[in-house]
């Protein structure tokens, strides 16, 4: 009895000394760092008006024009909108409102006495997070208002239960820029740090907990758990 305590404490600290050197994380800001970087959300801010992005799906609606009105249109990659009769019409990063107008101006010009547009997203590429890593459903999900790291983890069914749950980084584009920040769910859970905002374009990656993982792969292997049967 006394042996095989020995050979299991000696597998752990083989274990925790083949963890050591794999959190690629370490070199992320951590703490008040990452809050610094991607802090919670705002309740006094002013809810911003959602901007169109490349490859976003429309509806344009022009009032009694059924050829001038589409169901589905799709803003090409690089941002622009190919409408019957005016062309080409910058659509990423403004508004449907604004769009609206930009494009009833144009009609106006030429075509049309009065138009009246109405555009709305349909669906929206720019307003997805990835979510990967140790969680039940890693995908890409659709967010919309304020949505934070919890509220993210969630629609991916949440971690599972060898997940990291203090290494769990958002990567995020800043200024042109590829960043990133480590966040500790089970504080953020338990109410001890905020619950960080998550932006169209996020990618979460929640972290694995490789001892954890390999008790659970160690267990599920019929041999080895009939030699461990004793311990």
């Amino acid at each position: 009895m006394a042996v095989g305590r020995v050979v299991v404490a000696a597998g752990l600290a083989a274990l925790c000394a083949g963890c050591s050197g794999m959190h690629a994380a370490d070199d992320l800001p951590h703490g008040a760092q990452s809050y610094a970087v991607m802090p919670p959300p705002d309740p006094s801010a002013a809810v911003a008006a959602y901007k169109i992005g490349p490859l976003d799906v429309l509806k344009v609606t022009v009032f009694q024009e059924e050829d001038l009105s589409f169901d589905q249109i799709q803003v090409d990659a690089s941002g622009n909108l190919s409408f019957p009769l005016i062309g080409t019409v910058k659509a990423a990063g403004e508004t449907a409102t604004k769009l609206s107008n930009d494009i009833a101006r144009q009609l106006a010009k030429q075509y049309l006495v009065n138009p009246q547009v109405s555009v709305s997203v349909v669906s929206s590429v720019s307003q997805n997070v990835t979510v990967e890593g140790d969680v039940k459903q890693p995908g890409v999900y659709a967010i919309n208002g304020t949505e934070t790291l919890l509220t993210a983890l969630a629609q991916a069914q949440s971690p599972t239960d060898v997940a990291k749950l203090d290494q769990v980084v958002i990567f995020r584009n800043i200024d042109g820029r590829r960043a990133g920040a480590v966040f500790d769910v089970k504080a953020i859970r338990e109410g001890r740090v905020p619950d960080p905002q998550v932006l169209g374009g996020d990618v979460i990656v929640v972290g694995f907990d490789q001892v954890k993982g390999a008790f659970r792969d160690i267990f599920k292997t019929a041999p080895f758990f009939y030699l461990f049967r004793y311990f």
